[in-house]
């Protein structure tokens, strides 16, 4: 069947409709002027949700922290929960681990595993315009995670407080600096395929490689500094009593003076994916997905929403914040602060729903949702049968949203647009642990579940 083509009729009808209603030109007025989901908020939603909760974490982290012009909130909320109890075993008013000691860790790691995936690719016979080697070199260089990636880079790497390692140009604004790597890896990627083509041996295409993290070490430690090996950590307690720590590496202070308080590994991620094709109570990876050549791989408890968000609320009773990743665009008040089904009245504005009438699994299958942010949960209120209502979310924006940096969730936001949690392998069911223990469906590098957490 050949359709015809939008015709001179057809557009003439389409605009005589739109006019023929006078709510569409006050719309009209209003949206030109004002963003559209600033005129779609209801005032009335909002005067609904109150940032008050029924449990609540003993101590909140102080400041607010802000990822800037980045896409690294996966490392802010892993470094935002890690420090909670760290405040309190050393009775600090304010703390902050340095994200940039992090990023530019994962900078490091993350282009020696691409550097390996396309030679893995290579080796695989996958075609360079083959849709996996297309995706990879789509972002060979970005700023996006998962909890896993993270356990990687500070198991490997450890710790050290911001003051030692601040931030840089580079590290708050990555885009420049992303650019840049991304140029040289594809460049590289081309010497490496042909050298696997051309039968060359492993030990010389390993030292290709090597020779070409000269050059992307060089490129990141210009940019975003180079840490100190051994550093002394000084700091005043609540009380203005001195206290001296070091010297030390990095690693040895984590695991003396971190892990001890907070322990990554034993700390599970739970997803929820409620595709038809991928069944609860199975373990999942994504091909090609990971940061560090011989770290951990990126695994998916996959289980029913209901269940992370009862952990979840079992975590603050137990005075635990939770790690957790959310599709944070989707029915979102920005300045207010506000994730809730009901916050934006499209209808009202534009005379259809938006989002909302496709299922989450639908959603996910039509590109309409993946995992895209990584906060904290650090409150939570319950019903009478103590199902949770809504939540309190640490952002890593700044102060300047919601309460002074602080958002609030309802619960049906979460079973919508929640994606996954970290949560102390203490309270998780035996059954849903054993799940770790399954060989894992590989799910193809581009499958949404392999979306990283890097909204900026």
């Amino acid at each position: 069947m050949v359709y015809p083509p939008l015709n001179p009729e057809v557009i003439q009808k389409l605009k005589t409709t739109f006019y023929d209603d006078p709510k569409n030109v006050l719309a009209q007025n209003a949206c030109t002027r004002v963003e559209p989901l600033e005129i779609c908020t209801s005032r009335t939603r909002f005067e609904q949700t109150q940032h008050v909760f029924f449990y609540k974490i003993e101590s909140e982290g102080k400041p607010i922290s802000n990822q800037k012009n980045t896409g690294r909130c996966w490392i802010f909320a892993c470094l935002n929960v890690i420090r909670i109890p760290f405040m309190k075993r050393y009775n600090l008013e304010d703390f902050e681990f340095s994200q940039a000691y992090i990023f530019f860790w994962d900078k490091i790691e993350r282009s020696y595993y691409f550097l390996n995936l396309i030679v893995e690719t290579a080796r695989r016979k996958e075609p360079v315009d083959g849709r996996l080697v297309s995706y990879l070199l789509s972002k060979p260089m970005n700023d996006g995670g998962q909890w896993d990636m993270i356990v990687n880079l500070i198991n490997k790497h450890g710790l050290i407080p911001k003051k030692n390692f601040p931030e840089s140009v580079s590290s708050e604004s990555s885009g420049q600096v992303n650019s840049i790597l991304t140029s040289k890896l594809r460049e590289f990627a081309i010497v490496l395929r042909k050298m696997v083509e051309d039968g060359n041996s492993d030990a010389d295409i390993k030292l290709k490689i090597d020779e070409q993290m000269v050059i992307i070490y060089r490129v990141v430690g210009i940019c975003i500094g180079i840490p100190s090996t051994n550093f002394t950590w000084e700091y005043l307690d609540k009380s203005k009593q001195y206290h001296t720590v070091g010297p030390l590496t990095p690693l040895e202070f984590y695991e003396k003076h971190v892990k001890p308080i907070y322990n990554l590994d034993d700390k599970v991620c739970l997803v929820t994916d409620p595709r038809p094709t991928n069944r609860y109570n199975q373990a999942y990876t994504v091909d090609c997905l990971g940061n560090v050549v011989g770290g951990r791989k990126v695994i998916y408890n996959n289980q029913p929403v209901e269940l992370l968000a009862q952990l979840c609320v079992q975590s603050i009773k137990n005075n635990e914040p939770v790690w957790f990743g959310c599709q944070v665009s989707k029915r979102f008040s920005n300045k207010l602060g506000m994730q809730d089904l009901q916050i934006h009245d499209y209808k009202l504005v534009f005379g259809v729903d938006i989002s909302i009438p496709m299922t989450k699994a639908q959603r996910m299958i039509y590109g309409e949702s993946a995992m895209s942010h990584a906060m904290v949960l650090t409150a939570v209120s319950v019903d009478d049968e103590g199902k949770p209502t809504k939540w309190r979310v640490e952002n890593s924006w700044g102060d300047e949203r919601g309460e002074k940096g602080y958002l609030v969730m309802t619960n049906d936001w979460f079973n919508e647009y929640g994606f996954e949690v970290v949560i102390d392998k203490s309270i998780v069911p035996k059954e849903v642990l054993e799940v770790f223990d399954q060989d894992p469906v590989v799910l193809p590098a581009w499958d949404p579940m392999g979306t990283l957490a890097q909204t900026i």
